[in-house]
């Protein structure tokens, strides 16, 4: 299945503000926690706390999160299915990163050790 247009541009004019939330919600029900949470964003994006709670604070959408950010150099090992989307088939740069860090969420709500998903 591929991303279309539209739902390309929906992913860009998101804000990460918007959807962290449900990410903490997501892990925190899973007994995982805030601090692990922010240890995959960080690792994925290169923000350290501040910086993460910076754009949380500025609503920045997910094209001027994933803009200012230096993905890990391993983000390419980040494969599977999410949300219907094989990742590694998309072909939109910013949807694809955007669902990196949907499976990495996912992964840590799942109970995966972080040495995994941390491609590590």
């Amino acid at each position: 299945m591929k991303p279309s247009d539209t739902h390309n541009e929906r992913m860009a004019s998101m804000t990460f503000s918007s959807v962290y939330p449900h990410y903490v919600t997501k892990v925190e029900k899973k007994g995982r926690s805030k601090e692990e949470l922010h240890e995959v964003i960080t690792w994925l994006t290169g923000f350290d706390e501040e910086k993460i709670h910076q754009l949380i604070a500025e609503k920045a959408t997910f094209a001027s999160f994933f803009g200012q950010a230096q993905l890990h150099p391993n983000a390419h090992l980040i494969t599977g299915m999410i949300c219907g989307y094989r990742i590694e088939d998309i072909d939109n740069p910013l949807t694809q990163q955007v669902r990196y860090l949907d499976k990495l969420v996912d992964e840590l709500a799942k109970g995966r050790k972080m040495e995994k998903i941390l491609r590590s």
